[in-house]
């Protein structure tokens, strides 16, 4: 995926344009927040999550899972969306600052890319549950769970409306 600057408020980044993006905001004292997801089937607990994301701190990078790491995630048939069209997507949400692709199977590298000052996870997880915790805070970073109780779901929303996922 190739650097995108769109009509949105927030740039879609490949790895190292976005690292140089960050390291100019954290000149500027600004605190650096870090969210990801698949973001298969925009919701209202994305943008809750999103919302809260970006009030915990000044510049919010939202990193999405590229289309292989979702159909290993959620399965055949997934996502629904196309990655450069997700990326669009949360690119046009005022809450999001800047927006890469991450295409391995974690989000650990892209943590130790940007170095986050807080890595936020929806209410889903707890500070102990998060896989990247040990990661996060080498980097000088910390865990926050933020956004509304975890009753959104894409696959769920899905499998409500009779919909084979």
């Amino acid at each position: 995926m190739t650097d995108s600057f769109n009509d949105y408020s927030a740039p879609i980044l490949e790895r190292n344009r976005l690292v140089a993006k960050v390291a100019v905001e954290r000149r500027g004292r600004k605190r650096i927040v870090l969210a990801n997801g698949c973001f298969d089937i925009l919701h209202v607990g994305h943008i809750r999550y999103l919302t809260a994301a970006r009030a915990a701190g000044d510049f919010l990078v939202v990193g999405i899972n590229s289309d292989e790491q979702v159909r290993g995630l959620k399965g055949e048939g997934r996502p629904f969306i196309p990655e450069n069209e997700r990326a669009e997507i949360i690119a046009a949400l005022s809450p999001v600052d800047a927006v890469t692709v991450f295409d391995e199977p974690t989000v650990e590298e892209l943590i130790r890319a940007i170095r986050p000052d807080l890595h936020a996870k929806g209410t889903d997880y707890t500070e102990q549950s998060v896989p990247e915790r040990e990661i996060v805070r080498e980097c000088g970073g910390r865990v926050i769970i933020v956004g509304d109780p975890k009753d959104h779901s894409s696959s769920e929303l899905l499998a409500s409306k009779g919909k084979e996922i």
